[in-house]
């Protein structure tokens, strides 16, 4: 253990027992990235940095001494790279959040994916230069937003699971009292509970399905996917995955290789067509309206919608309006609220939403604002929710 490592090990057995801050590590080639990093995170309330590193080699060593709840961690570095140390780090600390931070280039795009199907819990675009850094309040707030997001979960479960233990100890425990939470929760099964109320699906046959996902949900969704892919060919899917444009192509393309049937980001003026996949374009809504007959993709340059653009209600309500309830919907995990209105839309216009429960999410927003607003007709751990959709779509469940 490095003397740094040490000096925080002390300082963490210490103090974190006594604190509810979300510990954060920036892990960042650049000093003035670490440097700037650091101080955002210390000037907020409920936030504490707790350690810095130059490379994926030394926050590899020093993690476990440190024991942050959130680490960002970029991609770009020497002597090991952000994509080669995030498995090391999540298997020393397996409940550790880490946000990928990474410039906006396809290559970049591409390692953020991937590692999101590693475990990391979500990215961040990042300026290209230091100085983009250092003048754009876009990326702070974006990072600090975050880690409060993911931060606050981990705190949440921690003080849920173990009210009475220090961080170190509740760390030892929570893998173990998460899964058996989990188990319980699958073997009983989804409904209504003090929280929601849940209603009736509906009795129309599937003719679409949309979908709407933040925080951890390309590889939920993907995992959804995958399991969706035999019955797919029966209808449309449209996706809002907040995402930057550089990132939606790229996301589209994993999404088809994940389904087996068409993907790309949707185009505005094009005819809807069953078996494809339409992904709304970063830095636009994607909306879908009546042309005739036939159903047909709009992108629009509008306003921010719950701070988010793409905003999954404008989608949720404009499909609402074309299908009614043969609308077939699911808000996966994500922060925020986005979703929940349109979803209630949904659910009123007689269509059928399901919304990912707590336990299964990165970050219970999205779903969780979903449920509570009374839109769903059912709320399930993710493995649940393809099999669900399955029966709907082919009409098994009725």
């Amino acid at each position: 253990m490095t003397a740094i490592a040490q000096k925080l090990s002390e300082r963490s057995s210490s103090a974190v027992s006594a604190t509810n801050s979300i510990r954060v590590m920036v892990v960042d080639d650049s000093v003035v990235v670490r440097g700037l990093v650091s101080k955002w995170v210390d000037e907020e309330d409920g936030l504490e940095s707790v350690g810095k590193c130059s490379n994926g080699a030394k926050a590899v060593e020093e993690v476990k001494a440190v024991n942050p709840d959130v680490i960002v961690l970029d991609i770009e570095m020497p002597v090991m790279d952000g994509l080669e140390a995030l498995p090391k780090i999540l298997k020393l600390c397996p409940e550790v959040k880490v946000i990928m931070a990474s410039t906006l280039t396809q290559r970049n795009a591409e390692i953020s994916l991937k590692a999101l199907s590693l475990g990391a819990s979500d990215y961040v675009p990042k300026p290209v230069s230091n100085s983009g850094v250092t003048t754009s309040a876009a990326f702070k707030v974006d990072l600090i937003n975050k880690i409060k997001a993911l931060g606050s979960t981990l705190l949440k479960k921690k003080n849920k699971l173990s009210p009475n233990l220090s961080t170190a100890d509740t760390s030892r425990v929570q893998t173990s009292r998460v899964k058996q939470a989990v188990a319980e929760k699958v073997s009983a099964g989804a409904g209504a509970t003090d929280e929601y109320k849940l209603r009736e699906f509906s009795k129309s046959q599937p003719r679409i399905l949309v979908v709407g996902s933040s925080t951890g949900g390309p590889p939920a969704l993907i995992s959804v996917l995958e399991q969706l892919a035999p019955v797919l060919k029966h209808v449309p899917v449209l996706v809002t995955q907040h995402m930057p444009a550089t990132f939606t192509k790229i996301f589209a393309e994993h999404l088809g290789r994940a389904a087996g049937i068409p993907s790309a980001e949707g185009v505005d003026g094009e005819q809807i067509q069953t078996g494809k996949i339409y992904v709304a374009p970063g830095g636009k809504h994607m909306i879908m309206e009546r042309k005739g007959a036939f159903p047909i993709i709009r992108i629009t340059d509008g306003p921010e919608v719950n701070f988010c653009k793409p905003a999954v209600d404008p989608l949720f309500e404009s499909v609402a309006k074309c299908y009614g309830p043969a609308t077939l919907s699911i808000v996966l995990t994500g922060m925020g609220s986005d979703g929940a209105n349109g979803a209630k839309i949904i659910a009123d216009a007689g269509g059928s939403v399901i919304a990912q429960d707590e336990a299964t999410s990165v970050v219970w927003g999205m779903p969780g604002a979903t449920a509570k607003i009374g839109a769903c007709s059912e709320v399930l751990p993710l493995k649940q929710i393809a099999p669900k959709l399955k029966q709907l779509i082919t009409g098994q469940a009725r």
